[in-house]
């Protein structure tokens, strides 16, 4: 056997890339996808991150940018080698937001004291995670709810892909508004990036039904080139005031190479928050912060895994200690960078639908961010209208698997319905998975069938109890 040969040969036990059914071109496919539907994620952390705190600090977009690169980067690299799944990270849509809305309404609150309250969280699930905790409330959801995660990410993940292409839009909130998103642009299709989009989507599904191989990145590269002919030539530009026709957030043109500047790294106040907040105040945003990060991480892991046929009969995911690690390393190495905490990306489902079903994925996916951070530009390559229709059709795959829910259990099946209905519809796997398991601990209940919920139900049941009204008790 020659030399190079030797290697694949190692590199495909390492990774268990045939056992997986899989071969290095789809990993190398499936790791462009992934990176082609996430990459976005540069562009808006900075933006959501924009806000000057209570001293006037600002973190500033340049630096945002390229963290959010680096720490993208090495976290899913590190997936990839060590926990070996083709999950990507970058910072998650949800806690960003939710760091900048506190840090605008609390005078006093520093970046880096929230960026603190991240790292402590992501502290925190380390320790669940050592102690066996974290995987133990992962076995404990039953099968059906387990199934109801992926059709609920499949479903939000089929939103984001239409809101991000424009083709499904929040109504401006008017009198006599009714309804919150419609078609379009007050019920019609415009613009351009329109066309990207309905183009892409058509050839992916042309392709797919006609099982042509690596369908959903021949879809997005085809797109992509027809959305920068169009730029040139009828040069829509971005959405803002009076342009609803431009593109939605990317604006694609080619790169061009930059130095990264990485200052904000290191810049976090572990526990200024609780000088600026009191124990109370800020003990409740650590606790909203850590429970999102542990169900959003668990239920896009559920539904990644299912979807890419990498769990047991049991529904349960081999070796999930490393994946949950890693994921907790986010939230510490999200904050420790400023730029919010990161965990699993639910279009790391792109990736898989190209085929890809190993950490090798993972690492190409890593590498391509790495090499953003020096050519931040890179990014705006690829409109989100060109990477949508993969979004779309991904979200078709893991819709698919509704049918293996027990629709006769009613105490199964209305909590999964709520856990499929509210992921999207409130843009959030956390506040689907809260709803999801109040509903079942209740429902059984009700059955008369209480021994029935594992005790790690009840105590993860409570604890949304007390998420969903930590509103309430800061208003009180």
């Amino acid at each position: 056997m020659s030399r190079r040969g030797a290697v694949l040969g190692k590199l495909d036990n390492y990774f268990e890339i045939s056992k997986r059914g899989s071969n290095y071109s789809r990993e190398i496919r499936g790791g462009l996808a992934t990176f082609f539907a996430m990459s976005y994620i540069v562009v808006l952390n900075p933006l959501i991150l924009s806000g000057a705190d209570s001293t006037g600090a600002e973190l500033g977009g340049a630096r945002v940018a390229a963290a959010t690169a680096l720490v993208a980067g090495v976290l899913t690299i590190l997936m990839g080698t060590w926990a070996r799944y083709p999950f990507a990270l970058a910072t998650g849509l949800g806690v960003n937001a939710f760091a900048a809305v506190t840090v605008a309404s609390n005078p006093g609150l520093t970046w880096p004291d929230m960026m603190g309250l991240i790292v402590l969280s992501g502290l925190t699930m380390l320790i669940l995670v050592l102690t066996g905790f974290r995987t133990a409330v992962f076995r404990a959801v039953p099968a059906s709810l387990k199934t109801a995660i992926v059709v609920g990410i499949g479903m939000f993940i089929a939103l984001i892909g239409l809101v991000n292409a424009g083709f499904v839009r929040r109504i401006p909130d008017v009198a006599g508004t009714t309804v919150p998103v419609g078609l379009g642009f007050e019920g019609k299709l415009v613009g351009w990036p329109t066309l990207v989009f309905l183009f892409g989507l058509i050839l992916t599904i042309a392709l797919l039904v006609r099982k042509v191989k690596g369908a959903i990145l021949i879809s997005i590269l085809a797109s992509t080139a027809l959305a920068l002919v169009i730029e040139v030539v009828a040069k829509p530009g971005s959405q803002g005031a009076g342009q609803p026709g431009g593109w939605s957030l990317v604006t694609p043109s080619l790169p061009a190479w930059g130095a990264p500047d990485l200052s904000l790294v290191g810049q976090v106040n572990l526990f200024g928050a609780f000088s600026h907040l009191g124990i109370m105040g800020a003990s409740l945003l650590a606790f909203a912060i850590l429970l999102s990060i542990f169900f959003d991480a668990m239920g896009t892991m559920v539904g990644l895994a299912n979807e890419a046929g990498l769990t047991d009969e049991d529904g349960n995911i081999p070796q999930v200690n490393r994946v949950l690690l890693v994921d907790a390393f986010g939230a510490i190495a999200g904050g420790s960078a400023s730029v919010s905490s990161n965990q699993i990306f639910v279009e790391s489902g792109a990736g898989i639908g190209e085929g890809a079903r190993t950490g090798l994925a993972s690492i190409v996916t890593g590498l391509l961010f790495v090499v953003a951070m020096f050519f931040t530009p890179l990014i705006y390559l690829v409109p989100f209208e060109a990477v949508a229709p993969a979004l779309v059709v991904v979200g078709f795959m893991m819709v698919s698997q509704v049918g293996r829910i027990d629709w006769t259990d009613w105490g199964v099946a209305i909590p999964s319905f709520l856990t499929f209905t509210l992921m999207p519809f409130t843009y959030s796997i956390a506040n689907g998975l809260g709803a999801g398991f109040i509903a079942y601990v209740l429902i059984r209940t009700f059955q008369g069938r209480a021994r029935d919920v594992h005790p790690l139900m009840w105590a993860v049941a409570a604890a949304f109890v007390l998420f969903f009204g930590i509103g309430p008790l800061e208003q009180a």
